[in-house]
């Protein structure tokens, strides 16, 4: 197997592999539960030695000692989307922020707009053949990867071998170190669900019809969603991610991806966020095919699928359907990630169910304040378009906005705001002569 002279020959360690970093260089970052922390910790080491390197990526976990104060000059992130352990840092100016759709996010590379100079990829280790698998990050990895003059692999034994277009043979590597640690895990809700997240999930679920197939997101509105959906029949899974939940729903036989329209019982997917029970469970699993962002998150490939359910959530909505996921007021917070590629693909799938939900208040510095509001935050981002949204869903109803005129949604948004803030906002409606 001459494959495995290439590996040995390239094996080295993480000091020695970012040695090849120059000043200037554009690096890609592999993130969410993927990051490869030795590689990282050894840049962050040499950063004194370098100056203005940037760090692409998407949401990572994990140390953010790469966006410390002191790495100002050395090493400069662009967060994709902006994640907590990179946000004090972009909201200060240390870091940058560049918007894009997530099916847009590795066509910047691809295409040569944002040129990549490394990639630092986690990978399984080899299998017979030499193809590593790029494991429980796929998706917005895999074509950044390839795009790049030179790849640094860590290649984790703790990595599982995830089927579909995730492989990469050890020939494309440049530089092997290989690790051993347990991969980072991002539980589902701790604590228990809240009662709002408790209702939500209901009235969610009494939009999803059998044979649907589901964007899988994390958090506790998707899990609160999970507990009223036992006595659906035929599921199944298109998602930019998916975590935990999956396995007991594929378990109880709600999930069989049976009446897909596309790849067909298979629950297809970008990347996982999860558990060690998770990665434990994917692993050499043919139910499950990741494939590239680029084709996951396309809006013409989502609406392909019969019936395509897409359930993301807000930071506030306006009285005319406008929603803001991606800051607070000007304050940079997240980013659109997946959010409008699923609710426009599930709006143009047949018999498709967009959703945006969210709980009707939220507590800002120990006030209670509605997240249905007459017009949103100056400087607050349009992340769903007004042209965009169907449903919204809060604890105290379903907002159903298509079709309809500012008066009608004003008055159905008004219906599913806190009590409290009802006739606030009516009189707000009046005053803007939306109602």
């Amino acid at each position: 197997m001459s494959w495995m002279r290439t590996y040995k020959s390239r094996v080295t360690t993480a000091e020695q592999a970012v040695q090849a970093i120059k000043s200037g260089d554009r690096i890609f970052l592999t993130g969410n539960c993927s990051v490869p922390r030795k590689l990282l910790r050894a840049l962050v080491d040499r950063a004194p030695e370098l100056e203005n390197v940037e760090i692409c990526h998407a949401l990572t976990l994990g140390s953010s000692d790469y966006v410390a104060p002191e790495m100002e000059g050395h090493i400069r992130a662009n967060s994709l989307f902006i994640g907590p352990n990179v946000r004090r840092a972009v909201q200060e100016g240390r870091a940058d922020f560049t918007p894009v759709l997530l099916s847009e996010f590795t066509l910047l590379f691809q295409q040569g707009i944002l040129p990549l100079d490394v990639a630092f990829v986690h990978l399984s280790p080899p299998d017979e053949h030499g193809f590593c698998s790029y494991g429980i990050e796929t998706g917005l990895t895999k074509t950044p990867a390839e795009s790049a003059r030179i790849i640094i692999a860590e290649v984790n034994a703790e990595m599982p071998r995830c089927l579909g277009d995730s492989f990469i043979h050890v020939s494309r590597l440049d530089y092997i170190v290989p690790v051993n640690y347990p991969l980072l895990e991002l539980p589902m809700t701790e604590g228990g669900l809240s009662d709002v997240h408790v209702k939500i999930g209901e009235y969610i679920a009494e939009l999803i019809p059998h044979g649907a197939t589901m964007q899988m997101g994390i958090g506790a509105i998707p899990d609160a969603v999970l507990n009223f959906l036992q006595d659906k029949r035929d599921l199944g899974i298109h998602t930019e991610l998916f975590s935990d939940s999956v396995i007991d729903m594929v378990e109880a036989g709600v999930i069989t991806n049976a009446r897909k329209t596309i790849n067909v019982g298979k629950i297809t997917a970008g990347f996982m966020l999860g558990t060690k029970r998770l990665y434990q469970w994917a692993h050499d699993n043919p139910l499950i095919e990741l494939r590239r962002t680029e084709y996951i998150n396309d809006p013409f490939v989502i609406a392909q699928n019969d019936r395509q359910v897409a359930i993301n959530s807000a930071i506030e909505v306006d009285l005319t359907g406008q929603v803001c996921a991606d800051s607070i007021g000007p304050k940079l917070y997240s980013g659109v990630g997946g959010q409008l590629d699923f609710i426009y693909g599930a709006s143009r799938s047949r018999g498709g169910v967009p959703i945006i939900a969210l709980p009707a208040t939220a507590t800002v510095k120990g006030q209670e304040v509605s997240r249905i509001v007459p017009m949103l935050k100056p400087g607050a981002g349009v992340v769903t378009s007004r042209y965009h949204v169907h449903y919204v869903v809060t604890e105290h109803g379903v907002a159903d906005l298509y079709g309809k005129t500012i008066r009608q949604r004003a008055r159905a948004l008004i219906n599913v705001a806190a009590p409290q803030f009802r006739d606030e906002l009516t009189r707000a409606a009046k005053e803007l002569n939306y109602i």
